[in-house]
C-alpha cells in the first residue's frame, strides 16, 4: 500500500507536471501566433471596415467610430528622376532636355474607407498621368495588395508641371519629342507613387474630413478669350468672368483635429517656369505644396514631416499663370488678338508674361497666392463631409461614341487628329514654324509635306473632325505602335458630398463647368471637382462652340468636336449609377493595350572624365568669405553625369549646412528639394562637367558660418568594363552676416 501510494503520489506530480508543462507550452504558442499576427496586420495595414455598429467607441484605430466617419490615410514619395539628358515634358521641344534642380518632384497619396468602401487619390508633381504610367503602377498595386486598389477606386492626377521628365508614355506622338520610352524615367514615378500609397496605407487611422471654397483672383488668365467668347451669351452671363477662380479644399484631422492633410483643387496651367528652364521644377502647384508642408511641418526639411498637402489640377486647358499678358517680346507691342501672332517673328514672339519679373518670381508669386488662400480656407472649415464612399470607372473606345445632339440629330466622336493651329503652341510657349492659331483651312505646302511623310487623312476623319485642318492625323497611324490612345478612363470617385471627376486631358473653363453641372444634377447638388490630367493623357477638351474657332486648344482636341458631348453622356452615366448604387452594373468596357518593345533613343551616358590635375568633387570656383542674407552664394564643382547617381529619390546632390558652435557640429538646413537652391549641371565638350550650386540666402537666414556641400557619381573605365563610384565636395566655410563688418 506504502509503495502504491508513493507511486499514486508520484503520478499525480508527473501528471500536474505534464499539464503545467502543456499550458505554459500552449501559452507560449499562443503568444507567438499573437505576435506573429500583430506584426503581420501592421505589415498589411488596415483592410475595409466593416459597417460601424452603434456600440462602436473611438478606441479602436482600424474602425471608424460613430464620431469618426472615416479611415484616413496620407502619404508623400519623392519620384523625382535623373536630372539630366532627359526631356522635359510638356513643351514639347526635345531640346529641353534637364540639367539641375529647382524643386523635387513629390506623390502625394490620400486615402479614405467609410466601412465598406475605400478610394485612393494620388496627385504628383508631373506634367501628366499617362496610360503606361497607370497601368504600370495598378500592376505594382496589385502585387502588393491584391484586389484591394484597382483601376476603379485609384485615381492617378498630374499637377501639370512642364518641368518634370518625359519619357513615360507608349503612344508613338509623346514618344517622338520625348527620346522614346525612357525606364530611367517611369520607374522612379512609379515607385514614388506606389511608396506614397505605401505610406498613406499604413498611415490610416480615424479622422474627419472638412471641406471649405473660397474665390482667388489676380492668378490666372483665360490665353484664349476668342474661343471662350464663341460660347452662348447667356451661358458666359451665369458667370463671372472667362476663367474659374474657385480654391476647393479638403481637410483631413485625426480624431482629435489635428490636420493631417489637405487637398486642394485650382484651375491653371503649371508653366509659370517657362520653356528656357532646364531644371527639373515642380512649378507653382508644387510651390504651394511645398509652402503648406513647410508651414505644418516645422523645422523639416522639404519633403520630410507628417503632414501633407496636395495642390491638384482642374479645368486649366485655357488657362495661364501668365497675367500680365502676351505681347510681341521683339517690339513690346501687342501680339494680334486674333491668332497670337507678331508682324516679325510669327506666334514665337508672341509670350505672355508674369506676374513677376522673372520666371522664378513669377512661380513664387503664383504658389504664394494659392498657397494662401488655400491656408485660410483650410483654417476655417467647418463644413464636415459625412457620408459613403464610392467610386465608378469605365474605359471606353472615345473614337467612336455616338452622341444624342438634340432629339432629332446623333453625331460621333472621331479617330484622333491634330490641327494645324496645335503646331502654332500657345501664349504660354509658342511654336517654332510659321503655324497661326485659329486656323480653318489648311495649306497645299504643309498639306504636301505631311501626305508625304505621314499620310493623308481619310475624307471621313476629315470630314469628323471640321472645321479643324488635319495636321497631323494620329488615329490612322499605327507604327510603331499607335501614335494616340483610343481606350481612355472615365472615373467619378465620391466621399460623401464632394465628387471628384478624374477627367483625362485639359478641359477649358467653359467645358468644366458644364461638366460639373451636369454630374452635380445626378449627384443631388454635391461638391463636384474636376482633377484634370488623370489616368491617360488625351490633350484638349473644348466645348463644341470654342473648337469651331480653332485655337490651339481646339485643334488639339483629338477626338473632334462632340468630344465634350462624349464625356458628359460618359460621366453622367457614371454618377447616375452611384446616385441609384447600380454602378456593379456597369460595363468595364474595353481594356487598354500594354504594349511591350517600346524604342528608346536615350543611350547610356559615357564615362566621366576630370580636368587635369582635378579630382571629382574639387571646386572650381570657390564661395567668397561672407554674404548678406538676399544674395546668391555659388559653388562650381568637377562633376560627374547626375544619371550615373542612379535612383536618386530620397537623396540629394546640395547640401547647404549651418555651424552650431555649441555642439561643434553641422546642422543641414537645406538640401536640393529647397526652393533656396538651385542645382545646374553643365555637360561639356571632351566628357567633361561641372556642377554649379546656388543658395539664394533668404532674408531670415541667421547670422554664422555656413558650407555648401556637393554629393554625385562619377563613371570610369576600368579594362574591359565600366564601374561608377561616389564623390562629394565642398566649398570653403563662409559667413552670412547682416552687416560685412561681421566680427
Amino acid at each position: 500500500m506504502k509503495r502504491r501510494t508513493v507511486c499514486c503520489g508520484a503520478s499525480a506530480l508527473e501528471v500536474t507536471l505534464a499539464v503545467l508543462l502543456v499550458a505554459m507550452t500552449a501559452a507560449c504558442v499562443t503568444l507567438a501566433l499573437l505576435l506573429v499576427n500583430e506584426k503581420a496586420e501592421k505589415d498589411k495595414g488596415p483592410e475595409p471596415t466593416a459597417p460601424p455598429s452603434p456600440d462602436l467607441t473611438t478606441s479602436s484605430n482600424s474602425t471608424p467610430s460613430l464620431n469618426t466617419s472615416y479611415l484616413i490615410g496620407v502619404g508623400r514619395a519623392d519620384c523625382t528622376g535623373p536630372p539630366a539628358d532627359v526631356p522635359l515634358m510638356g513643351y514639347a521641344n526635345p531640346e529641353q532636355t534637364a540639367a539641375g534642380i529647382h524643386t523635387r518632384l513629390y506623390s502625394r497619396a490620400f486615402i479614405m474607407d467609410d466601412g465598406k468602401k475605400r478610394v485612393a487619390f494620388v496627385t504628383a508633381d508631373i506634367g501628366m498621368v499617362s496610360q503606361r504610367l497607370r497601368l504600370e503602377v495598378l500592376q505594382a498595386l496589385k502585387v502588393k495588395y491584391g484586389d484591394l486598389y484597382r483601376q476603379d477606386n485609384v485615381v492617378l492626377s498630374g499637377t501639370h508641371t512642364h518641368c518634370g521628365l518625359a519619357g513615360y508614355f507608349q503612344y508613338t506622338l509623346f514618344m517622338i519629342t520625348s527620346k522614346g520610352y525612357i525606364n530611367e524615367s517611369i520607374t522612379p514615378l512609379v515607385n514614388g507613387i506606389v511608396q506614397s500609397i505605401d505610406i498613406a496605407h499604413n498611415s490610416m487611422k480615424p479622422g474627419r474630413i472638412y471641406r471649405s471654397r473660397g474665390v482667388l483672383n489676380n492668378s490666372n488668365l483665360n490665353r484664349s478669350p476668342q474661343s471662350y467668347l464663341n460660347n452662348p451669351e447667356d451661358e458666359r452671363l451665369r458667370y463671372e468672368g472667362n476663367t474659374d477662380k474657385q480654391v476647393v479644399v479638403l481637410k483631413f484631422t485625426d480624431q482629435e483635429g489635428r490636420g493631417v492633410g489637405m487637398l486642394s483643387w485650382f484651375a491653371v496651367h503649371a508653366v509659370s517656369m517657362n520653356y528656357t528652364n532646364r531644371m527639373v521644377s515642380s512649378d507653382n502647384m508644387g510651390y504651394a505644396s511645398y509652402l503648406m508642408e513647410q508651414d505644418k511641418n516645422p523645422g523639416e526639411l522639404p519633403g520630410q514631416g507628417a503632414f501633407v498637402a496636395g495642390f491638384s489640377s482642374s479645368n486649366l486647358g485655357d488657362v495661364s499663370p501668365n497675367t500680365r499678358g502676351p505681347y510681341c517680346v521683339n517690339t513690346g507691342l501687342r501680339c494680334d488678338y486674333l491668332n497670337s501672332s507678331c508682324p516679325v517673328g510669327g506666334t514665337k514672339m508672341c509670350q505672355s508674361f508674369g506676374p513677376g519679373h522673372d520666371m522664378f518670381s513669377s512661380t513664387s508669386i503664383i504658389a504664394v497666392n494659392i498657397y494662401s488662400k488655400a491656408k485660410e480656407l483650410y483654417d476655417n472649415a467647418v463644413d464636415e463631409v459625412t457620408g459613403p464612399i464610392h467610386s465608378a470607372h469605365q474605359w471606353v473606345n472615345m473614337t467612336d461614341v455616338p452622341v444624342q445632339i438634340n432629339q432629332t440629330h446623333t453625331a460621333r466622336t472621331c479617330k484622333p487628329a491634330l490641327g494645324y493651329s496645335f503646331g502654332a503652341g500657345t501664349t504660354d510657349g509658342g511654336g517654332d514654324l510659321n503655324f497661326t492659331q485659329g486656323a480653318v483651312e489648311g495649306d497645299p505646302f504643309w498639306d504636301g509635306i505631311r501626305d508625304a511623310l505621314l499620310g493623308k487623312p481619310s475624307n471621313e476623319t476629315q470630314e469628323c473632325h471640321h472645321p479643324k485642318p488635319i495636321l497631323i492625323n494620329t488615329g490612322e497611324m499605327k507604327w510603331p505602335v499607335p501614335w494616340h490612345p483610343e481606350i481612355v478612363d472615365v472615373q467619378i470617385i465620391t466621399v460623401g458630398s464632394v465628387a471628384v471627376v478624374a477627367v483625362p486631358g485639359e478641359m477649358t473653363t467653359m467645358a468644366g463647368r458644364r461638366l460639373r453641372a451636369a454630374v452635380r444634377q445626378e449627384l443631388n447638388d454635391s461638391e463636384v471637382v474636376i482633377a484634370g490630367l488623370s489616368n491617360v493623357y488625351t490633350h484638349y477638351i473644348t466645348t463644341y462652340e470654342e473648337y469651331q474657332v480653332q485655337r490651339y486648344e481646339g485643334a488639339s482636341t483629338i477626338y473632334g468636336p462632340h468630344t465634350l458631348a462624349a464625356y458628359l453622356q460618359k460621366y453622367r452615366e457614371l454618377a447616375r449609377a452611384i446616385a441609384q448604387d447600380r454602378v456593379p452594373e456597369l460595363p468595364a468596357g474595353p481594356e487598354p493595350p500594354f504594349f511591350e518593345g517600346l524604342f528608346s533613343l536615350l543611350f547610356p551616358a559615357p564615362v566621366d572624365k576630370a580636368p587635369v590635375n582635378s579630382r571629382f568633387g574639387d571646386v572650381l570656383q570657390q564661395v567668397c568669405p561672407i554674404y548678406r542674407p538676399g544674395d546668391v552664394v555659388s559653388v562650381t564643382f568637377v562633376a560627374g553625369n547626375p544619371r550615373h547617381s542612379g535612383d536618386i529619390r530620397n537623396t540629394t546632390f546640395v547640401q547647404v549646412e549651418l555651424y552650431n558652435n555649441k555642439s561643434g557640429s553641422w546642422k543641414v538646413v537645406h538640401n536640393d528639394a529647397s526652393w533656396e537652391t538651385r542645382f545646374h549641371w553643365l555637360k561639356g565638350s571632351k566628357q567633361q562637367s561641372n556642377s554649379t550650386i546656388e543658395w539664394h540666402i533668404p532674408l531670415s537666414a541667421p547670422s554664422g558660418s555656413y558650407r555648401i556641400r556637393h554629393f554625385g557619381h562619377y563613371k570610369e573605365r576600368k579594362v574591359l568594363q565600366t564601374v561608377i563610384r561616389p564623390y562629394e565636395g565642398t566649398s570653403d566655410v563662409f559667413k552670412v552676416a547682416a552687416s560685412f563688418y561681421y566680427q
